[in-house]
Parts: structure tokens; C-alpha cells; sequence
């Protein structure tokens, strides 16, 4: 029953280390801990992509900034409370871990497949130069009974067709992470840069 649950949630990813392990818990003596990776677009953008690695599946005492990985596992999510609020945290909860060699190519370095159900309706809307987008936020479970609620914006034909959406619909959806960046204004003097995490949806469908 965990292993089918745990294909509701599937993750690939590989890309460029950018940054050192910072220590993030620890589970039953088991310490984890966060690395972020670079990955490239076809556009020639790039999305930074947090993932979440147990110490016992790498060194995390090693630096492999400027490696090229490939991390598999799933999209997860937590609520961090903080200024009085709760706040979405997004990482990928990695069950594999590889270091590739420099020259190596992969045809699909950020891909995603999420089977899930509608937990909020869906928001429809065209932007000022007339793209059609909706937003939706997926619930996906996990073993144990938890659940990752996670966002995922679609474009096009599939925002129109995801805007029909209604809560609770059961849905299976393909994608890839992408980051973004935004201004959060904290005070009237400050305003603080963060980053924030979504799936793009590439491919859209009802589950029978």
C-alpha cells in the first residue's frame, strides 16, 4: 500500500549544485538537509530547485558545488509559522542521489507526475497581454496518512479546461518545478527577497 502511495508523487531532477548542505531536522536520529541545484530550461532560464537529503543516503560533509546530480524522489510539502502566519515550504524529499559526470546529457531534467485531487477552486484568469492561466492547489497523499498540498499553475487550452475544475475532483497531472522570484515587504523599511516554487503544468487529466 506505501509503494502505491508513493507513485502519486514521483520527481526527477538534475542539475548544477549551487550551494553547500545546510542542516534543516531530524527524524528518529536521522539528520536531513538541504541543497539547492540550478536547472536549465529549454529557454535558456534556469529554475533553483531546493532538495531535502538524508545524511544517510550521501556525505553531506562533502561540497559538491558544481557537480551535475540527479535527485529522485517526490514534491513535498510543510507549513513553517512564522510572523504569525503559515507559510508553504516546497522541496523535493530525495530517494535517490547520483553525481553525474560532467558530459552527461539527460533529455528530461525536470519532470514531474502528481496524482492528486482539487483542494481549493481553481482560479482562472487572462493576463494583461492575454494569456490564459489557472492555479490550482493539488492535495497528493502520502504514506501514513499526510498529504502535500502543492501548487501548480497550468497555461492555454489546459487553464481553461483546469478552470472547470471543482473541489475534490480527482485529477493526474505532468509537469516540472519552477522557481520564481518576488518582493515580500515586511515593514514600511524593509522588503525581503524570496523565492517560490510551483508545478508547470505540461499535461492535464481527469482520474476514471
Amino acid at each position: 500500500m506505501a509503494d502505491k502511495v508513493l507513485e502519486n508523487n514521483q520527481v526527477s531532477v538534475t542539475g548544477v549544485v549551487d550551494s553547500e548542505f545546510t542542516y534543516s531536522h531530524e527524524v528518529f536520529g536521522e539528520g536531513f538537509y538541504m541543497l539547492e541545484i540550478v536547472v536549465n530550461r529549454l529557454s535558456n532560464m534556469a529554475d533553483r530547485i531546493p532538495l531535502m537529503v538524508s545524511e544517510r543516503l550521501v556525505d553531506v560533509t562533502q561540497c559538491y558545488i558544481g557537480k551535475t546530480v540527479q535527485a529522485r524522489g517526490q514534491f513535498r510539502s510543510y507549513n513553517k509559522h512564522e510572523e504569525g502566519h503559515n507559510r508553504l515550504i516546497l522541496s523535493v524529499f530525495v530517494r535517490e542521489f547520483e553525481v553525474l559526470e560532467e558530459d552527461a546529457v539527460c533529455t528530461k531534467p525536470n519532470s514531474v507526475y502528481l496524482n492528486g485531487y482539487i483542494c481549493k477552486q481553481p482560479v482562472y484568469r487572462m493576463t494583461p497581454l492575454g494569456r490564459e492561466i489557472a492555479d490550482l492547489l493539488l492535495a497528493v497523499n502520502r504514506p501514513y496518512g499526510k498529504s502535500d498540498y502543492l501548487p501548480c499553475i497550468c497555461w492555454g487550452r489546459n487553464a481553461r479546461f483546469a478552470g472547470k475544475f471543482k473541489v475534490g475532483e480527482h485529477i493526474h497531472l505532468w509537469g516540472r518545478i519552477q522557481s520564481r522570484t518576488y518582493q515580500k515587504k515586511i515593514d514600511a523599511d524593509t522588503v525581503e527577497k524570496r523565492t517560490a516554487y510551483e508545478i508547470s503544468v505540461s499535461k492535464i487529466e481527469c482520474a476514471e
